[in-house]
């Protein structure tokens, strides 16, 4: 008797789902904006995304210190929206 999560596992049903760049730069910019507003996101912009980990530029560095501070809540929230472990870090340019 096979068990179902084998034949499931085969299907790619039990696969984690790739994310795309837009998905993660939606769901940046929406925890972005629930902690800092609209000035937030104009001063903390998404660069790129690649293994796990989100680049983020800033022109501030006043904004690029309170990003610092606060990556561990953010990617914490952003997790919560995307799946455990979909983003690892958080890193400025």
């Amino acid at each position: 008797m096979k068990l179902i999560k084998s034949y499931l596992a085969k299907k790619n049903i039990f696969q984690p789902k790739m994310l795309d760049e837009q998905t993660v730069f939606y769901v940046f910019r929406k925890v972005i904006k629930e902690e800092f507003g609209n000035v937030g996101i104009e001063n903390l912009i998404p660069d790129y995304y690649n293994n796990k980990t989100i680049f983020v530029k800033s022109d501030s560095s006043a904004w690029a210190s309170e990003m610092w501070l606060n990556k561990d809540r953010i990617v914490r929230k952003m997790n919560g929206e995307l799946g455990e472990g979909s983003i690892e870090k958080i890193k400025m340019k």
